[in-house]
């Protein structure tokens, strides 16, 4: 039986796909590091929204991180990339612009800023934009200091957008308005 634990780890580095050690600090840790917690979250969304369909979406954005992630933990010249990890494609883009496009028609247009909550649902969609922003940074430093995919960036800047628009519409079927910023609340 093979155990979870390696003790490899133990001195504060760690394996990269195809066994280069680095560590466990490093840049390229950290991003797909934040991409495997932004997945977590969605896994924790996907247990509070009420639609169906948006389940199947957030489902099917797991499995593109995942290969986001795989992508990050694989150096650009690592020759074991070519053949077992999926490429990050212009069509993961496409299809959340797509996404995007359909469900803000059934939105009403944005005239003010929002504030994260409403539905639980929504209230996490939020989270996951937030992680999601986390993680573009995380991988756009990583980028300027190697070479990575250039769609993988973009579509953590579209998917950010897409957790914007879908916690709003989580607010929209659970019949919870979105929290709309009153700029002249006062405090206390």
């Amino acid at each position: 039986m093979t155990k979870i634990y390696t003790k490899t780890g133990d001195k504060g580095d760690t394996g990269l796909f195809g066994g280069k050690r680095v560590p466990k600090h490093s840049i390229r840790i950290e991003a797909y590091g934040t991409v495997d917690e932004l997945n977590s979250f969605i896994g924790l969304t996907v247990t509070e929204v009420k639609d169906d369909k948006v389940k199947v979406l957030l489902e099917k954005v797991q499995n593109e991180l995942f290969a986001i992630g795989s992508n990050l933990a694989v150096p650009e010249n690592g020759k074991e990339k070519n053949k077992i990890i999926p490429e990050v494609s212009e069509s993961f883009i496409k299809d959340a612009e797509s996404e995007i496009d359909n469900l803000e028609e059934k939105l009403e247009p944005l005239k003010n800023f929002i504030l994260p909550g409403g539905s639980k649902g929504a209230a996490l969609l939020h989270v996951c934009r937030t992680v999601c922003r986390r993680a573009e940074r995380k991988v756009s430093a990583l980028k300027s200091e190697e070479i990575i995919n250039d769609n993988i960036v973009i579509f953590l800047n579209r998917l950010s957008d897409l957790f914007f628009v879908l916690a709003r519409y989580e607010n929209l079927v659970s019949g919870i308005p979105d929290v709309k910023w009153n700029k002249t609340t006062p405090r206390g």
